[in-house]
């Protein structure tokens, strides 16, 4: 995932009533995995990662759809 795509899944979790930084795991490098942590200070930020996955399945599950199994995967409307 690059900035811009961590940019629009950002914007998706926010428009799904989602709390998370989309941030790298490693801040110092941006090409490496990425997470989603409860804050942005990478000192005391916690990985939510999978309680972000979660929700997002009870959400599609919610509007009949099927949820992710790994991974996000959010429909990002263009």
């Amino acid at each position: 995932m690059d900035e811009d795509e961590a940019q629009q899944l950002s914007k998706s979790l926010q428009r799904l009533g989602i709390r998370g930084i989309v941030s790298p795991e490693d801040p110092g490098d941006p090409d490496g995995q990425w997470r989603v942590y409860d804050s942005a200070d990478p000192s005391t930020r916690r990985d939510i990662t999978d309680d972000v996955l979660t929700a997002v399945r009870g959400r599609s599950r919610q509007a009949g759809q099927a949820g992710a199994t790994r991974g996000f995967v959010v429909p990002i409307p263009r």
